[in-house]
């Protein structure tokens, strides 16, 4: 062997050495290639796999709801005073991938088959559709600059340049503006936000609606609802009142009603029962559940819930008996604005009530004016009044609690106090005790009791160390009446009436004879409501129940019970009580200030109070007027009803007996219903499961 032989052997050696050892390296790092591809499947198929296999089949779900009706509301017999009414109506719903044009082309789908109103479209509206309607050409509203804005400051931009020509071109085309219509009712709601479109249908465009809806993307024939009021006006404000569609939920209160699930579009009580009631009367609506896929086209819908009515509720009104009352105030208010003196005097109240359980039976008011007689039934609460001599049973009651005795005598002769004019009642009686005070009114009988509970000694001239305390503690004494504060009625709104700084220590005594701080009618309802059951103030209440609905025309089983609420018991004896009670009853009776009025069994007090007129009328602000009030109760020894009577602003108070007219209709309007019930000639019947 060469040496040359000799010497590759070994470099061939080592070639081939070297060659596995290349070999052995790219097959482990093939090896630890295959080793992280088994692992990285792994980790996909057992780790993350449920997670992928989601995202791959990953569903988004969006519920819709759809109308259903309101509460409905009956009187204390039952009858329906609210009641809703079936109508049909075309929706429409839009889903989270639907575009402009696609709304466009719906709508010019839906014009063709139904007519819209238009008058509901502002010029926004047109600028809206316009924009949607050419999209190239509102592009070039922008400057490229304006073009890299977002897109809501790209969009103000664009709805600010529409050209002017271009909207009138809408406004003078019947069909662009029908078709601008549709448009801006599809895009008032969010996303699977149906949005009622027109509920003004003929069967036959409800039929050719419904035919068509497989061409209708969002488009449904649904049936929605209307308020309807079988008694009219009568108690018709105090009912309250929700909003349209178009309304929606009110922008004040936007936040409280999302955050409790409404919808921006949904109707709601936005006054008195309505209003209060709120929570009750909105109904559980149909649900409908979309379910759309990851690229959010939808995939399926599914009804969840039917939906169901609102709570009813059961009212403590007599509707026949309101609308007696109505007729009653506006008879007489008519009667005496025919007294040519009698020019500001626009309105009267009434509320009547039982004065045991606080129902209110009536509670009515009348405005008149511009020769139109405007319901005003929510003046009884949230209007005041100063009611004159009907507060003078508090103060002989406030004096009892203070000390003064039964039987009392003080001499009634003008008085006078430093500086200021005589005051008296309007005849010198004498002397006079607390009963015959009541009977023929005495001022100066309450004047004295005032002084005595603010410890003053009276001196004919002399003065009058009055404080704000003793205002103070005469006002306490009336509060327990429910006079200067509320009185818990049901309602949103109510009026505590005023009571104003005294700027002379002497307006004390035009407290006691109720010609300082001013009331309420509702707030004389309670106060005397107070007098006649024994010293009991009772929470006045609008609704006795609340009901779970079932059938059209029938009340269901109670929810809940509203019961009566004693707020608390005066300050004053049994024998207190009686005594004014007496005095109450003579005041109907012979020489009384309401003698010979009343045809029936009637105890209470008049009232007329020297006042200044501030109503609308401002070009007669300061003229002197006198504020006609009656509070009373019938029959005088079991009290059914409690009652007051107020009205403002006569220019007359001599033989001006309009107040007390009023009074003596309503008790006998009362009675005889109260006949007519117990004959059947009108129907009374309460359900046993109505918890009556």
């Amino acid at each position: 062997m060469s040496a040359e032989s000799k010497t590759r052997t070994p470099e061939k050696k080592r070639y081939k050495k070297a060659r596995m050892v290349r070999i052995n390296v790219f097959f482990f790092i093939i090896f630890l290639l295959f080793v992280s591809l088994i692992i990285r499947l792994g980790v996909v198929q057992i780790v993350k796999g449920e997670e992928y296999s989601k995202e791959v089949n990953r569903t988004e779900v969006d519920i819709a709801k759809y109308p259903a009706p309101r509460g409905k509301m009956y009187d204390r017999y039952n009858r329906i005073v609210v009641d809703n009414e079936n109508v049909p109506a075309i929706t429409y719903t839009v889903e989270r991938t639907t575009k402009a044009e696609e709304k466009l082309e719906t709508a010019k789908k839906l014009a063709k088959l139904i007519d819209i109103d238009t008058q509901f479209l502002k010029e926004r509206d047109l600028r809206d559709y316009w924009i949607a309607k050419n999209p190239e050409q509102a592009k070039k509203l922008l400057t490229d600059e304006e073009k890299k804005l977002k897109p809501k400051e790209t969009y103000r931009l664009q709805v600010k340049r529409v050209p002017k020509e271009e909207i009138e071109k809408i406004q003078n085309n019947p069909e662009e503006l029908e078709l601008a219509a549709f448009y801006t009712k599809f895009s008032s709601g969010y996303a699977y936000e149906p949005q009622i479109v027109t509920t003004n249908l003929t069967s036959e465009e409800v039929s050719l609606v419904a035919e068509h809806l497989e061409y209708l993307p969002g488009v449904d024939v649904i049936t929605d609802w209307n308020r309807v009021y079988p008694y009219e006006d009568t108690f018709r404000s105090i009912l309250g009142r929700i909003t349209d569609a178009k309304e929606g939920i009110p922008q004040d209160r936007e936040s409280y009603f999302t955050a409790r699930g409404y919808a921006r579009n949904e109707r709601v009580g936005v006054s008195y029962l309505e209003q209060q009631y709120e929570d009750y009367l909105n109904p559980r609506k149909a649900q409908l559940k979309y379910i759309s896929n990851k690229d959010g086209e939808t995939i399926a819908q599914q009804l969840i819930d039917n939906g169901r009515r609102g709570y009813d509720l059961k009212l403590s009104i007599d509707i026949e008996l309101q609308k007696k009352v109505e007729q009653i105030i506006e008879s007489r208010l008519k009667e005496a604005k025919g007294h040519p003196d009698n020019y500001l005097l626009d309105r009267a109240f009434v509320v009547m009530m039982d004065p045991f359980n606080g129902d209110i039976l009536a509670m009515a008011g009348k405005m008149y004016q511009n020769g139109e007689m405007l319901n005003f039934d929510y003046g009884a609460f949230a209007t005041q009044y100063e009611m004159g001599s009907t507060v003078k049973g508090a103060t002989v009651l406030a004096g009892y609690q203070f000390g003064i005795k039964h039987g009392t005598v003080f001499y009634d002769a003008p008085i006078k106090i430093k500086h200021t004019k005589e005051k008296s009642s309007y005849k010198n009686f004498g002397p006079i005790n607390d009963i015959n005070a009541l009977k023929v009114s005495s001022n100066v009988y309450m004047f004295h009791i005032a002084m005595k509970i603010a410890g003053i000694n009276y001196v004919y001239n002399g003065g009058f160390p009055a404080t704000i305390e003793d205002f103070i503690k005469m006002r306490n004494y009336y509060a327990q009446f429910g006079l200067g504060v509320p009185t818990g009625i049901d309602l949103p709104f109510e009026s505590t009436g005023q009571q104003s700084d005294p700027d002379t220590p002497g307006k004390l005594l035009d407290l006691a004879i109720g010609q300082f701080d001013t009331y309420t009618p509702l707030q004389m309802a309670q106060y005397v409501s107070t007098i006649a059951n024994g010293g009991y103030r009772v929470q006045p209440r609008l609704v006795r129940s609340i009901h779970e609905p079932v059938g059209d025309d029938e009340i269901g089983p109670i929810a809940q019970e509203r019961p009566t609420n004693i707020l608390n018991r005066i300050n004053n004896t049994d024998e207190d009580i009686n005594r004014v009670q007496y005095g109450f009853k003579l005041v109907t009776g012979p020489g009384g200030t309401a003698s010979g009025m009343f045809n029936h069994d009637v105890a209470g007090k008049t009232g007329t109070a020297e006042t200044f007129y501030y109503g609308p009328k401002r070009q007669y602000w300061g003229k002197y007027v006198y504020n006609l009030t009656f509070v009373g109760y019938y029959p005088s020894d079991r009290p059914e009803v409690a009652f007051s009577v107020v009205v403002p602003w006569a220019r007359t108070s001599r033989g001006e007996i309009v107040n007390k007219k009023i009074a003596n209709d309503i008790v006998n309007a009362y009675v005889e219903l109260q006949k007519q019930y117990q004959s059947g000639e009108v129907e009374s019947k309460e359900p046993s499961n109505d918890g009556e």
